[in-house]
């Protein structure tokens, strides 16, 4: 279900890294960039795959909403600081910096090399903080902004998958965030997580699709895990975000929001 056109974010910058979809289709952050500018905000749409942030400008562009589209690597510092000028320079503000920067990687600690934990906790974990090292100082000067960040399931339980690295640095997510949020809730900014369970977007089929004998395995699967009976989609952790942001959140700070169908309350 796409999000609505209420336009609770009018006025507001979303700066948003992993903003691309890794495939056709809607992914988490390509659906969070669209529902933020549905929600009356201008976007900042990064990805490192700097075609995959085009797409999602245009995208944006096609239903009549603004954004700009950045290449970075969120890995790296520069990158990410040259990112968050460009917001700063096109619109002077940042009010929402959404992380949805994310990769996983199989296998326990006998099976996954010192390389792959390195990347994923790069990736996963370092990310978020330069990004929010580069905008919090922004943040502090305006007194106010709302920090979005896309944990997981996995990082507070078991989801049937062994993904080590995975599971570690999205629990460290969770973590950092509520530092950040406690640290910085007395000068008007707020920072959650998202903790989505079992999704269905572009981007399982490239990375979580080697668990399983085929993509109509991996399906059935994945639905059969929820309580509901089927996956979520990119647009339900968007329209998670939209609230997170809005001032309809301003007294939600420090939460992990599960958006997993009652997964999580599942002992099996």
């Amino acid at each position: 279900m796409e999000t609505s056109n209420n336009k609770r974010l009018a006025g507001r910058v979303a700066l948003v890294f992993g903003a691309g979809s890794d495939g056709d289709g809607w992914g988490n952050g390509k659906a969070a960039a669209a529902a933020y500018a549905r929600a009356g905000a201008r976007v900042v749409a990064v990805d490192r795959d700097g075609a995959a942030a085009e797409v999602t400008r245009d995208t944006i562009h096609g239903e009549g909403n603004e954004a700009l589209a950045v290449r970075a690597d969120v890995t790296q510092w520069a990158d990410v600081q040259a990112a968050v000028q460009t917001a700063t320079d096109a619109y002077g503000r940042i009010d929402i910096l959404h992380n949805n920067v994310g990769i996983t990687s199989q296998g326990g600690p006998v099976e996954t090399s010192e390389d792959t934990w390195d990347r994923v906790m790069a990736v996963n974990v370092k990310s978020m903080f330069l990004t929010c090292k580069a905008v919090l100082p922004r943040m502090q000067a305006q007194q106010s902004g709302a920090i979005i960040n896309i944990g997981a399931l996995g990082g507070v339980r078991w989801t049937g998958y062994a993904y080590c690295a995975y599971a570690a640095s999205k629990g460290a997510v969770n973590s950092f965030t509520q530092s950040v949020a406690l640290q910085y809730a007395a000068q008007g900014i707020r920072a959650n997580c998202i903790l989505p369970g079992v999704m269905d977007t572009p981007h399982i089929y490239r990375q979580i699709s080697g668990f399983y004998a085929s993509h109509e395995e991996m399906v059935a699967a994945r639905h059969k895990l929820s309580p509901t009976g089927r996956m979520g989609d990119g647009w339900d952790v968007a329209n998670a975000a939209v609230f997170l942001a809005s001032d309809e959140a301003r007294y939600v700070n420090g939460v992990e929001l599960l958006v997993d169908g009652g997964m999580h309350a599942r002992c099996n």
